[in-house]
């Protein structure tokens, strides 16, 4: 109760006033003196990821009490993919500030960080790094799989699936509103290795979630005894004083990042863990992320890439399975949430056994990592691709730009009859980086013109600053560094020009001169300012949100640079 008083002038009072006031919710002097543990409460009666937190609170709080701690829930702000405007990316970092300043500002030994929805796991972690604190995470689970005509049905991957088969008048508006009351047949977070699966995953690795509980379906009763147990573990680490800095150290993250690769993941988990990172002096050095791609394949057999769902990899062992095909390129001796080291968790881990979900090193569901990191003129500071995903077909890809300057222009133009674009053609979005949209929206998905995807077309080479659902697929150029809005070379692309991707040689080119692309530098103007770019949070955030190659978090709130990784090794 003394951690962090009051500034009363007196401190002695600033604790009799703190003990008077929550004597009022009637503790007794007995629970006051015992480690008091935080927890967040991230439940919004609009986040059906987040349904099940209020009894999983509970849950918690039992397994502090249990362990002899006192157990106190405050709230965080909570963000839904789906019900953030203009893009829950756009709030990560306000959620991040929100959880590290509770943790600060409140008396709690340490905190259990309850996330689930995309963006909040990392906005927890990076609260929970920068206050530093002992946390520990958990997460709310996937949601289980629906059915339609006796198929497996699961958001958001089959969402985009028969979204597109109704675009291409394939299904008609009947059947797509019968698929959309099976995609999300039950609380908790996307069932395919989307965001939420891939960030829960790597911070299983990454050490800060007790071993098992990346993947416990939220509907489960399992997933309420992970909860109790994470209460408890909870009381350990207040008594330990095990910190977030000692956890995500840069072996950690190396870890993380290998976990990423192999399971086939978002493409918003390298903005993310690079924003983690960043908050603790680890650099996240693309280009080496990129040489550890080519010796970590994919091993997870989930959608997109593959055909499980997250159910199924539990069923199958969880990040144990993974972790243990893992092994040779993991840093063992990286200390996890538990006290005990990786290497030691996975001995620790159940016995393999036969199963279809996880492959062995051997027979990889894709022969390299899933993300590739693209460089060239079109892309200075860098450019990623879910090669795991995409067509093969275009892996290597030369077409003519078809440009849309902004959200708005593709919006307006994209399902056009008249809109001059071949299925050989390269999509172009321009202003959906960072700063562009703000807040780099999922809209790297561009759609295909309707008028070819009535004509069969199922794939097209597309670019973008923007970002795209890790439950999306397709042979989709994102993050591109610097972005448009910017100044970024993206910026200068007009309709007309050539475009040659190279996706094994790493190459993003705009085949235009440097002269030429110089004359268009000098011509270019910024977008102007939109009325509500000029007070608030808003203004905050285009002020000092940083590049997606540096995790897109506020400059301000980034450590200085110690260590970059993943470095040269095995």
């Amino acid at each position: 109760m003394r951690k962090g008083l009051t500034a009363y002038g007196d401190e002695e009072f600033s604790l009799f006033l703190r003990k008077a006031f929550i004597k009022a919710m009637g503790y007794s002097d007995d629970a006051l003196d015992r480690p008091i543990v935080g927890i967040t409460n991230t439940y919004s009666g609009f986040n059906a990821c987040h349904r099940t937190v209020p009894e999983l609170i509970e849950a918690v709080k039992r397994g502090v009490m249990l362990a002899g701690g006192l157990p106190v829930e405050f709230p965080t702000i909570t963000l839904h993919e789906s019900f953030a405007h203009p893009t829950s990316m756009y709030l990560r970092n306000l959620m991040a500030i929100d959880t590290e300043e509770m943790i600060r500002a409140q008396p709690m030994d340490a905190a259990v960080l309850i996330g689930g929805c995309d963006k909040t796991v990392p906005a927890l972690l990076m609260g929970a790094a920068s206050a530093n604190v002992p946390a520990i995470l958990m997460v709310t689970g996937p949601m289980i799989t629906g059915d339609h005509k006796g198929e497996r049905l699961g958001a958001c991957t089959d969402c985009r699936r028969y979204w597109g088969k109704f675009r291409a008048s394939e299904i008609d508006e009947r059947e797509i509103n019968a698929v959309s009351s099976q995609l999300c047949p039950s609380a908790g977070t996307c069932m395919v290795m989307g965001t939420a699966s891939t960030m829960a995953l790597c911070s299983e690795a990454l050490g800060m979630m007790l071993p098992g509980g990346a993947c416990i379906p939220a509907v489960m009763a399992e997933r309420m005894r992970n909860a109790e147990a994470t209460g408890a573990r909870a009381v350990g680490l207040a008594k330990e004083g095990l910190t977030p800095g000692k956890i995500m150290t840069p072996e950690a993250v190396e870890n993380a990042l290998a976990m990423l690769l192999a399971i086939g993941g978002s493409t918003n988990a390298i903005v993310h863990l690079t924003a983690i990172a960043g908050r603790l002096g680890i650099e996240v050095d693309l280009d080496a992320f990129d040489r550890m791609g080519r010796k970590v394949p994919v091993l997870v057999d989930l959608k997109p890439t593959g055909s499980y769902y997250m159910e199924d990899l539990y069923k199958a062992g969880g990040a144990a399975a993974i972790l243990r095909e893992l092994e040779p390129r993991l840093n063992l001796d990286a200390r996890t949430i538990t006290g005990r080291t990786l290497g030691e968790e996975i001995a620790a881990a159940p016995p393999p056994f036969p199963q279809q979900v996880v492959r062995a090193r051997k027979t990889p569901v894709f022969k390299e990592g899933g993300i590739a990191v693209l460089r060239g003129n079109l892309a200075p500071g860098g450019a990623i691709i879910k090669q795991s995903a995409m067509d093969p077909r275009l892996a290597r890809h030369e077409g003519r730009a078809v440009v849309f300057e902004s959200l708005e222009d593709l919006a307006n133009r994209i399902d056009d009859p008249k809109l001059d674009v071949a299925r050989d053609d390269v999509l172009v979005l321009k202003s959906a980086g960072p700063k562009g949209a703000p807040g780099m929206p999922e809209a790297g998905y561009i759609p295909i013109p309707k008028k070819l995807a009535q004509a069969g077309v199922k794939d097209m080479v597309r670019i973008s600053d923007a970002r795209m659902s890790g439950t999306a697929f397709g042979s989709i150029v994102l993050h591109v560094t610097p972005e448009s809005a910017a100044g970024g070379p993206l910026a200068l692309v007009k309709t007309g020009d050539r475009i040659r991707l190279d996706v094994p040689a790493r190459k993003l080119e705009l085949k235009v001169s440097a002269a030429e692309l110089a004359k268009r530098k000098k011509a270019w103007r910024a977008p102007r300012p939109r009325a509500e770019d000029a007070r608030g949070y808003r203004k905050l955030f285009l002020e000092s949100v940083t590049q997606a190659d540096r995790g897109c978090d506020f400059d301000f709130c980034a450590a200085e640079i110690t260590t970059r990784v993943p470095r040269t090794k095995k």
